[in-house]
C-alpha cells in the first residue's frame, strides 16, 4: 500500500475539532499530497472522529487511505475480567460494522489492532482479521502498541497458519510512495 510520505492522525476531530474544522483540515491535507488517514474507534466521544472523517472524505474516498484501530468493548481497558473481549471473534465483527458505519464507507484501507490484549489466542485475533480481509471490508491488517516479540509472534502464526500478515505501526512514516 503506497501512503504520501505526511499521514494526518485525526485523534483531534471530536475533541479539539468540530465537523466543520475537521473537513477543513482534511480536505487542506488532501490539496497538499497528503493521503494518509489515522484514527481510531476511541478517538472522539462515541469515535466522533472516524464520524467526521467520513463525513469529511464523503465525495473524496478513493483520493484517501484510511487507517482506523480496534480496541475493547466499552470500558474494556478499566474492567478487569473484560479485557480478554478486545480481540475476540465477535468484538472484531462488531467494532469493524461500527467503524464502517461512522467512517461512511464500504472498505477500510487499513485495520489495526489498538494495544495486545490477554486472554484470546491471537490465532483467533488474526483468523477473523483475515475473514475482514478476504470479506472485501479491510484491505490490509496491523497493529499498534505492540512489542517486538508480539509482532514477531502474530506475524509468525499468519505464516503458518496462511492468514493475512500483520503489518506494525510506528511511530515513524508508513511506507510512502516513490
Amino acid at each position: 500500500m503506497m501512503v504520501s510520505v505526511v499521514g494526518l492522525g485525526c485523534d483531534n476531530f471530536g475533541h479539539r475539532c468540530d465537523p466543520d474544522q475537521s473537513a477543513a483540515i482534511v480536505h487542506r491535507a488532501l490539496d497538499l499530497g497528503i493521503t494518509f488517514f489515522d484514527t481510531a474507534d476511541i478517538y472522539g466521544p462515541g469515535g466522533l472522529s472516524e464520524e467526521y472523517l467520513g463525513r469529511a472524505l464523503a465525495d473524496r474516498r478513493r483520493d484517501a487511505i484510511i487507517a482506523t484501530k480496534f480496541v475493547g468493548p466499552k470500558g474494556a481497558l478499566s474492567g478487569p475480567g473484560l479485557l480478554h473481549m478486545g480481540t475476540s471473534r465477535r468484538h472484531i465483527r462488531n467494532a469493524v460494522e461500527a467503524s464502517l458505519r461512522r467512517l461512511g464507507t464500504d472498505y477500510i484501507d487499513l485495520y489495526q489492532i489498538h494495544f495486545p490484549f490477554p486472554g484470546v489466542p491471537m490465532e483467533e485475533t488474526l483468523r477473523a482479521l483475515d475473514d475482514l480481509v478476504h470479506q472485501g471490508k479491510v484491505r490490509y491488517i496491523g497493529c499498534s502498541n505492540f512489542a517486538g516479540w508480539q509482532i514477531v509472534n502474530a506475524n509468525w502464526i499468519a505464516r503458518t497458519q496462511n492468514l493475512s500478515p500483520t503489518t506494525p505501526r510506528t511511530n515513524s512514516s508508513p511506507a510512502v510512495a516513490p
